[in-house]
């Protein structure tokens, strides 16, 4: 990708109080976001230069869109182009600001009287407000995003786009919330916003996310908060009040890039009684690697070699990488059992089944003695799916992949049932 100074920069397509949108006339279908040295509050009744800040909150922005680019999730981004800008795909936004909250504070105590600040809310708690600035963002609901019937780039805004915005929200709040939990932050509420693609017409998260975007809360505590409620909260703004504020969003700039990164690294290990299952074997590895698990394939027989069984077990135990094993074993299934009969790691068996003796082979892999615990999932892309949601409860790179392929499942299902509707009227 070309240097900022090598660009070639079109029209300005848009500014806002924190950024420009520049058209790549060489790119099409691409827009250069460049971020301003500017933070404001109140819809701008409050505003002030912050030297610094388009750096700062590009590179924040930039992190987070590829932590949630690398889980799955569909985004505008497409990289960053120089320390204050980032080329995106061009959307035509959609002028809503979807917030998520996982703790109530903030405005929803105003619109909310009675509920203590701190509530937890289980599940979160979703809300939609129209960008509209001389009617300080009024609050919408559901209803009333699909009755303004908007079209934006060339994409009708009903029911089931509704639904993808408000279920990928919920998602990605969720994600990052893993995310900070990582670094001993939580994540209190978060404001996105979603464009269609000019070129595909279809949905992704677009805009920003930075510290202008959320609360953050270290160790839980509001009194050591980072974001940018803290500029909110002066009581007057002086130089050194200002210091504070670039402080707290540098502290946050910097904790994101560790986000893109596990504090734990896990693996799986596959164990075949015969080179024979490789091919399944084969499958489980593939399946592992789209979670961004590794995975080692071994052979060995517990019914033919179980000292060998054992010792490639321990071999794997005295790392102390968190491991999950899977036993691949046709016939008669002794190697999961053993392994789990002398381990505290997870095992999966997953056996592979045939035509012929199937029904009646399974039964060793289901039928165990007390005190297994041996799990049988037949498929390979489960069992590769199963170990990964043992793995992902401790490493977040992991989990926001299952999340993010939880959520694209669910859209695809949405998008068939749209498309039938539409057949069969």
């Amino acid at each position: 990708m070309a240097s900022a100074s090598e660009l070639k920069l079109g029209k300005k397509l848009n500014e806002g109080k924190t950024k420009q949108i520049f058209e790549l006339p060489e790119q099409p279908g691409h827009v250069l976001v460049q971020s301003k040295d500017q933070i404001t509050a109140g819809n701008a009744a409050r505003k002030d230069q912050m030297e610094g800040k388009a750096a700062i909150s590009n590179k924040t922005t930039s992190a987070v869109f590829r932590l949630l680019q690398d889980a799955g999730i569909k985004t505008a981004f497409v990289g960053q182009q120089s320390d204050t800008a980032f080329v995106a795909l061009h959307c035509e936004m959609i002028p809503i600001e979807w917030v998520c909250r996982r703790v109530a504070t903030g405005s929803f105590l105003k619109r909310n009287p009675g509920v203590q600040e701190g509530y937890r809310f289980s599940p979160v708690k979703l809300e939609m407000f129209f960008k509209d600035d001389a009617n300080n963002d009024p609050q919408w609901s559901e209803e009333q995003l699909i009755e303004a019937k908007f079209c934006f780039g060339g994409l009708d805004i009903g029911r089931c786009e509704v639904d993808i915005m408000s279920r990928s929200t919920v998602a990605i709040f969720e994600i990052l919330e893993k995310a900070w939990a990582t670094q001993n932050c939580t994540l209190v509420d978060m404001k996105i916003e979603f464009g269609v693609n000019v070129i595909t017409k279809e949905i992704v998260l677009a805009d920003v996310i930075d510290n202008d975007s959320w609360r953050l809360w270290p160790a839980g505590d509001r009194k050591q908060q980072k974001d940018k409620q803290v500029y909110r909260d002066l009581q007057e703004v002086t130089p050194e009040a200002m210091q504070m504020v670039k402080r707290n969003f540098e502290w946050v700039s910097d904790r994101v890039q560790l986000l893109l990164e596990s504090q734990t690294h896990g693996r799986v290990v596959v164990l075949m009684g015969s080179t024979s299952d490789l091919a399944h074997c084969e499958r489980i590895r593939s399946a592992c690697g789209f979670y961004g698990v590794p995975c080692h394939l071994r052979v060995t027989s517990a019914h033919k070699g179980p000292d060998e069984t054992l010792r490639i077990k321990a071999e794997y135990e005295g790392d102390g990488v968190p491991t999950v094993f899977v036993a691949v074993a046709g016939r008669s299934n002794g190697l999961g059992p053993v392994l789990s009969g002398n381990t505290a790691y997870p095992v999966i068996s997953c056996p592979p089944l045939t035509p012929d003796w199937g029904a009646q082979d399974v039964w060793s892999s289901l039928r165990l003695p007390s005190g297994l615990g041996c799990t049988t999932v037949l498929s390979p892309d489960a069992a590769a799916q199963s170990a990964a949601q043992i793995l992902g409860l401790s490493n977040h790179l992991v989990w926001a992949k299952l999340r993010a392929a939880m959520l694209n499942t669910w859209i695809s299902l949405k998008q068939a049932d749209k498309k039938l509707q539409a057949c069969n009227l």
